[in-house]
């Protein structure tokens, strides 16, 4: 992604760190006003530690008062029948998601399979560790961060219990 990103604009335009969501320290850390996470980011972390070290990195990253925004996937366990471990998540012409679950671990893996008119397919695994919008909650309370909103989307519709993913901006106190 760094050679990408280098071929449309120099260091100097966008300085880029290389690291460790969890203990990557950027330049001017401690400055910044706002640090994110999309796209269910957080998830590729898989243990609850690393989780929390992440946000305690993001709180050091941060000025008072700056913000912590989190956009991440609700698990949907109550799709998961009782003595199953899988979900059909999405079915699309030439692509299948298929969940499986540990929930024991709170680990879930995502296998896409993308496929054409031929016999072959691609296979592409993806582990996550889900965390529930409250787990989430701790954390950040645990890094010095305060919940400020929480929304089911980008469009700031309202944060159900029938809710798929949420935006979480949480404040460091």
């Amino acid at each position: 992604m760094i050679d990408q990103l280098r071929t449309k604009v120099g260091h100097d335009t966008i300085p880029v760190v290389e690291g460790d969501m969890t203990t990557a320290i950027a330049p001017g850390a401690g400055d910044f006003g706002l640090v994110y996470l999309v796209y269910n980011a957080i998830s590729c972390l898989l243990t609850q530690a690393e989780q929390v070290e992440c946000f305690r990195n993001a709180a050091r990253h941060l000025r008072p008062g700056g913000r912590f925004v989190i956009e991440l996937w609700v698990p949907e366990l109550r799709k998961l029948p009782p003595g199953r471990q899988a979900t059909v998540g999405r079915v699309e012409p030439g692509y299948i998601l298929l969940d499986t679950y540990d929930v024991l671990n709170q680990h879930v893996v995502s296998h896409h399979f993308r496929f054409g008119d031929g016999k072959r397919a691609e296979l592409f695994r993806s582990p996550h560790r889900y965390i529930w919008p409250a787990e989430l909650d701790l954390m950040a309370q645990c890094a010095g961060f305060e919940l400020e909103t929480r929304h089911a989307d980008w469009h700031e519709a309202p944060f159900t219990a029938e809710s798929t993913s949420h935006v979480s901006v949480y404040q460091l106190a």
